[in-house]
């Protein structure tokens, strides 16, 4: 859910929601051998006990495979569920990392012809079970951000729209997040791991290791990704297809960013990406929103709009009119529209939104509105209402979900959201974008399809910074084959249980 970048720090602090690695390889590593040391030798009786490797310390349990059948509106599915873990090694033998995944599927179906898809969430740092347990897992904890809070009861329920329908699903956890863990003591493994480019091969990797260990080579393979799954997606795809021979079938991304620059600190287009979603935020309290409601404000913003924000300050004509008409369509007041030159930053435009009744509104759903706790403050902004009630009732089920449920129990803390990854990241020396890769699988496979899906009031990562991006894609990657979709809610849109519904009938068709 989560996504961060150094020097784009306005951005690190509110995101969440490597080909084959050329010194990496993963498998499945045997348990360590039990060996007996004569006594008067090194660890021998009268010595203390030698430890085992760091690596045998921090081991986790064997896979966990367990039968489940689910009672859901008009039928019953029978699936096998696995909660494990895929060892990564470096070029010389020595292990890396575990990744986790949990994986689900279903019973009676013909694996060569049956769609798998994998997915995993953004950050960098944040775990797969936002996509796990608020949309397309067998179980779903309800995680609508105007209901829960903290204290919300962590149970979860049969998902009347899981995706295991028509496809079985594996949730894979990154390095840092969920059970994932570094199992080597040295740093090189975590400066590899936490960076743009080896984070991706190693998610590649583990897709074709799980692939071979389940024996579905043959099946129909989908990538989704959410948040800052739109850098790792297109990459994670142009890995598997170049280097680790995996053909995918389509890339589905939940609310992505596939380039960072758009909101640099100095970008226009941060003003124009998000101002159909400010627009988006005020109507809705006059009725539904859709995207025939909103042609006229994304034309003025790819437009007039534009124009004026290029014209610069200088210009105090084009700046008042830009300000004015600004505050005429978010509502905020023209006065301190005026004061901004009509260019809203997220943090600005959640205070000023709604300053008059002391409430904030969400960074990832603005819908929602929160108590600000500092009201007479032009400084200090609390967390974020639309998402951080969700974090203790969302770790509880899913923790519960894996011990519980799956019968599988590693040692240590489950991380939902590392905030700890985010800092530690390498993203390289320009801004991250996944543009050159999203080209590239598209004209590499002809046949493979990409939807991306949005929320209307998301203004982390908004919808018409997507639109933008897939504007300027070349003609081979125009509709029906490339489609955006976007639904009434925010970053985790799924959580309306409308969108939810909608959403899963668009991959049903993809997938069909």
């Amino acid at each position: 859910m989560q996504l961060a970048a150094p020097c784009r720090t306005s951005l690190a602090l509110i995101l969440f929601a490597c080909g084959v690695m050329g010194s990496a390889r993963a498998a499945d590593a045997p348990p360590p051998a039990q060996v007996t040391t004569p006594v008067g030798q090194k660890g021998g009786a009268g010595q203390p006990p030698s430890m085992p490797p760091a690596a045998e310390q921090h081991r986790l349990p064997p896979d966990s495979s367990t039968r489940h059948t689910l009672e859901l509106p008009g039928r019953t599915l029978s699936f096998a569920a696995t909660a494990g873990s895929i060892r990564l090694f470096d070029g010389k033998g020595e292990p890396q990392a575990d990744i986790v995944y949990t994986s689900y599927q279903l019973d009676g179906t013909d694996r060569g012809t049956r769609p798998v898809t994998f997915f995993f969430n953004g950050g960098p740092g944040s775990s797969s079970a936002w996509l796990q347990l608020g949309n397309a897992g067998p179980w779903r904890l309800p995680i609508n951000a105007d209901e829960v809070t903290p204290s919300t009861l962590p149970a979860v329920r049969p998902n009347a729209e899981t995706w295991l329908d028509f496809t079985d699903l594996v949730f894979l956890d990154p390095v840092g997040t969920g059970y994932s863990r570094f199992v080597g003591t040295g740093e090189d493994a975590r400066k590899l791991l936490y960076s743009v480019e080896g984070d991706v091969n190693a998610l590649a990797l583990v897709v074709r290791r799980w692939l071979e260990k389940h024996d579905r080579l043959l099946s129909p393979k989908y990538i989704a990704g959410e948040s800052y799954g739109g850098i790792r997606g297109p990459k994670v795809v142009h890995q598997l297809q170049m280097r680790q021979g995996i053909g995918i079938n389509g890339l589905i991304m939940v609310s992505p960013l596939f380039d960072y620059s758009q909101f640099a600190r100095t970008s226009l287009l941060q003003y124009v990406a998000r101002l159909p979603s400010y627009v988006a935020t005020l109507r809705e309290a006059a009725g539904p929103v859709n995207r025939a409601g909103l042609a006229d404000v994304e034309a003025y913003a790819r437009g007039e709009f534009l124009v004026d924000l290029l014209k610069g300050q200088a210009d105090k004509e084009a700046t008042t009119r830009l300000a004015d008409k600004a505050a005429a369509l978010t509502g905020i007041d023209q006065a301190v529209s005026r004061r901004l030159a009509g260019r809203f930053k997220l943090a600005e435009f959640r205070r000023e939104f709604d300053r008059k009744n002391g409430k904030l509104i969400g960074n990832y759903d603005a819908s929602v509105r929160g108590l600000d706790p500092y009201p007479e403050s032009d400084f200090h902004l609390s967390s974020d209402p639309s998402s951080d009630t969700l974090l203790a009732p969302l770790t509880s089920a899913t923790v519960d979900l894996i011990t519980r449920k799956l019968n599988w129990r590693p040692d240590g803390s489950y991380e939902l959201v590392n905030g700890t990854v985010g800092q530690a990241w390498n993203f390289g020396p320009s801004p991250p974008e996944s543009l050159l890769e999203l080209r590239q699988i598209l004209a590499a496979d002809r046949k493979m399809k990409l939807l991306v899906a949005h929320g209307f009031f998301d203004l982390v990562t908004p919808y018409f910074g997507s639109q933008i991006v897939l504007d300027q894609l070349p003609p081979f990657a125009s509709k029906p084959r490339v489609k955006l979709v976007v639904f009434p809610g925010g970053h985790m849109f799924y959580s309306r249980d409308a969108s939810r519904q909608a959403f899963r009938a668009e991959i049903e068709a993809m997938m069909k």
